[in-house]
């Protein structure tokens, strides 16, 4: 799809982005928070294409807030930018950990936070850009506490949950954190096991709802200075961007991605493995389907994923929504944040 901004920006159109060394009394606000510019958005809207548009413009660079493309050998399935896009401007927290490794939002807060200090400290902008909104409020807002994971725990629950769901009652954790939780469970989707779990591992640990760590915390650690841009290309621009891509995705060789996964040993039972893509793709590889029908099921679950994405981007305040293919309101708002 062509994009309305060019590959050069005019530089001159803009300021200068915010500098290290600006005194603090000209601008004591930037001087004591550094600014960041988040680009988030359903997954499909363009929000890779539109950051690095932005990067070259405003001397920024990209840091990931997106939890799939922290995994090495998946890059098909999870849309990375490519190696070409990655030249055109500095990117970080991409191909972090093997598919096998434990990658929790507690140490990408802590290395997303680390990379962001870096680019400040150079001058730079920073780019914030991704569609996991636990990563985001990560790493803008910081994470509650809640102690040191209990594997025996988690590995209990999840069970408990595998075999409710083998029976038939697939919501059975759920309706426990209902009545342990009623306000976790409010916000939590029955489908959401991962939450669902993390909540009640909460309530056996510390005897406190997750609901009320939440409410103690507040997520006030706030450093930063944040404009927050959604990328939208409106519902049926989106869903043929989205069933595009995933043709695309099978052309550029998705299933070959997957069976060298599974070459590699990262079988099924992993939760990268499970994600939209390379679930679909396993009982193609396993010859248990075709790819015709994977590859429908693949856009189905994106649409649904892209709605999900946009409920929640609905709900933080402050969000400026912007149509893709119309880049000057997009680049007139980041100058006019950073004047």
């Amino acid at each position: 799809m062509t994009r309305a901004w060019p590959a050069q920006p005019d530089r001159s159109r803009f300021p200068p982005p915010m500098s290290s060394d600006t005194p603090a009394e000209t601008n004591p606000e930037a001087s004591a928070r550094p600014p960041v510019v988040v680009v988030t958005g359903p997954t499909g809207s363009g929000k890779t294409e539109l950051a690095i548009a932005l990067a070259e413009a405003f001397d920024g660079e990209i840091v990931n807030a997106d939890s799939m493309q922290v995994f090495r050998y998946m890059d098909i399935g999870t849309a990375k930018p490519s190696p070409d896009e990655r030249q055109r401007v500095p990117h970080h927290l991409f191909d972090v950990v093997d598919p096998d490794e434990e990658y929790s939002a507690g140490r990408y807060a802590k290395e997303a936070r680390e990379a962001g200090a870096a680019i400040h400290e150079r001058g730079g902008l920073v780019l914030l850009t991704g569609g996991t909104g636990l990563y985001i409020r990560a790493f803008l807002d910081g994470l509650i506490e809640t102690g040191s994971v209990d594997r025996v725990l988690r590995e209990r629950l999840e069970n408990e949950q595998r075999r409710a769901a083998e029976q038939g009652d697939p919501a059975r954790l759920h309706r426990r954190l209902e009545k342990l939780d009623a306000n976790a469970a409010d916000r939590i989707h029955p489908n959401d096991i991962r939450r669902t779990v993390r909540a009640l591992e909460i309530f056996e640990q510390s005897g406190k709802t997750a609901s009320s760590v939440r409410e103690a915390h507040g997520f006030r650690d706030r450093p930063f200075r944040v404009l927050h841009l959604c990328i939208d290309p409106g519902r049926k621009i989106l869903v043929e961007r989205i069933d595009s891509r995933a043709e695309a995705m099978i052309e550029a060789g998705l299933l070959r991605e997957v069976r060298g996964l599974r070459e590699r040993g990262y079988g099924a039972h992993l939760r990268p493995m499970k994600a939209i893509g390379y679930r679909h793709i396993q009982p193609v590889v396993d010859g248990s389907d075709t790819l015709a029908n994977a590859l429908e099921a693949m856009k189905i679950d994106t649409r649904r994923f892209a709605r999900r994405q946009t409920t929640w981007i609905r709900a933080i305040p402050d969000v400026h929504w912007h149509d893709p293919d119309k880049a000057d309101s997009v680049f007139e708002r980041v100058a006019a944040f950073l004047e």
